[in-house]
């Protein structure tokens, strides 16, 4: 059985051992120790039994919008319903801060609109994450994710 939890500071050299595959194959951007301590407060960990099997975040960008961010799911456990509800569970954190609408970057669209996302242009898409994140991506600025938003 899956529990979530909140990440803390400890759990930043697992989280970034476990990530180590998906930013080496361009899916998702490097972050520095010092940027996910920074934002530690906006992560979900996934455990099965004692073992971290995802996480994701939430960053927030204004009182009605914020961002699903650095989604991954250990391979073993992909197409078991982890990551759909670890969704959920950022979701229901959205939710509960009032947040009207949460968007995401993907390659993997049709996991998120099973989810109840719809695709969307990124010019609808703040441009502070723009320049924040995409100008580290080996892709920018030919941007080849797919924008999909969740509007409450």
């Amino acid at each position: 059985m899956v529990e979530f939890k909140k990440a803390k500071l400890k759990d930043i050299s697992l989280m970034q051992e476990m990530i180590k595959p998906e930013i080496e194959s361009g899916v998702i951007l490097p972050r520095s120790n010092d940027e996910i301590a920074t934002s530690i407060r906006s992560y979900i960990l996934a455990y099965e039994k004692d073992e971290l099997i995802g996480y994701g975040a939430l960053k927030i960008y204004s009182q009605k919008l914020a961002e699903i961010r650095s989604l991954v799911i250990k391979r073993e456990f992909r197409a078991k319903g982890v990551g759909s509800a670890l969704v959920k569970e950022l979701l229901k954190e959205a939710k509960e801060y009032e947040i009207e609408a949460v968007f995401a970057l993907t390659y993997r669209d049709k996991f998120f609109i099973n989810l109840g996302f719809e695709v969307v242009d990124k010019d609808e898409l703040p441009s502070q994450k723009i320049w924040a994140d995409c100008i580290k991506c080996k892709n920018f600025p030919v941007c080849n994710e797919i924008a999909v938003i969740y509007k409450f």
